[in-house]
């Protein structure tokens, strides 16, 4: 199946892996590019030398195409744009920010920039600054997410600008996927369904909240504070909304999710953790091979756009 961002990123399927912070580590990553889409290391707030290390680990299982994702707000964000330049990656995308600063050095170094957007206005900004595509991520998503859904979204993006766009947010099944590509998108970019993949190093505890998730099981935190999060309902979230409704500031509320989400990854903690999902949760049924999520998504959708097209 080609389309700009596959001929773009030399992958096989138009499927990118979300860059999700303590998630998309380099077995994931490496998983996702193997089977054919774009595997990402999500940097999330971790120093660069991890990210480098990540990035290496990638490069001794595969010789296919991956990425690197960088939340702008890092610290470490400058030394981390140098370690993808140094290592060779050629796909970046971004989050939390804009990315122009490092336009120049990595357009010089042939990496493809793809910023996650959340509004018709920001995708017209990335593509004047010299982005090869953008992510147009509905609130339907996991993790940090903007205000529109993902139906809205995405149709208005690819109206506005000429380069691709990429739909993320509720997709997690071929229907999703052809959905996007009804709606305008070249690639969709998926992340919870990703989250209980085989390959995934995400604790057990996390992948079983996953697969029993019912529609209505997401809370959104932080909508006071203006950083909205979208995870699974649990002690953490409600004792976080408590304190939302309260008035509480921000830095109190702070306090309750620092950390939270590695407690949810790595230790187990689903109770007091944050565990990152989006509303699409309820169709994960069991934890699969990346492998095969991929061959399951490209068949279905493939055969939903050409029955459609057939009509």
């Amino acid at each position: 199946m080609k389309t700009r961002v596959t001929e773009s990123l030399g992958i096989t399927y138009p499927i990118i892996q979300g860059g999700m912070a303590w998630v998309a580590e380099h077995n994931l990553a490496a998983a996702v590019s193997e089977a054919g889409g774009l595997g990402i290391i999500g940097a999330g707030g971790a120093p660069a030398e991890f990210v480098r290390e990540q990035i290496q680990q990638v490069k001794k299982v595969t010789d296919k195409p991956f990425g690197v994702n960088i939340m702008l707000m890092n610290p470490e964000a400058d030394a981390i744009a140098q370690v993808v330049i140094d290592e060779g990656v050629k796909v970046v995308t971004t989050g939390a920010g804009n990315p122009s600063k490092y336009m120049e050095q990595w357009k010089a170094a042939d990496v493809k920039v793809i910023p996650v957007v959340a509004s018709v206005a920001m995708a017209k900004l990335m593509q004047r600054g010299g982005a090869d595509a953008v992510v147009a991520e509905g609130m339907e998503s996991g993790g940090h997410i903007g205000s529109i859904t993902t139906m809205a979204l995405v149709p208005q993006v690819t109206d506005a600008i000429d380069i691709p766009v990429i739909a993320a947010g509720g997709i997690a099944d071929g229907r999703g996927f052809a959905a996007a590509f009804m709606l305008g998108a070249e690639a969709v970019q998926i992340g919870t369904r990703f989250v209980a993949a085989t390959e995934s190093i995400v604790h057990e505890n996390y992948k079983a909240m996953l697969i029993k998730a019912k529609d209505i099981d997401s809370a959104v935190t932080g909508m006071t504070t203006g950083h909205p999060v979208r995870s699974i309902r649990n002690k953490m979230t409600k004792e976080y909304l408590k304190l939302e409704k309260e008035g509480a500031d921000f830095m109190e509320l702070e306090k309750l999710t620092l950390g939270s989400l590695r407690k949810a990854v790595v230790e187990g903690d689903v109770v007091n953790g944050t565990i990152m999902a989006g509303q699409i949760a309820g169709l994960i049924k069991k934890e699969q091979p990346c492998r095969e999520i991929i061959a399951e998504i490209v068949d279905e959708g493939l055969a939903l756009l050409n029955r459609t097209y057939e009509k």
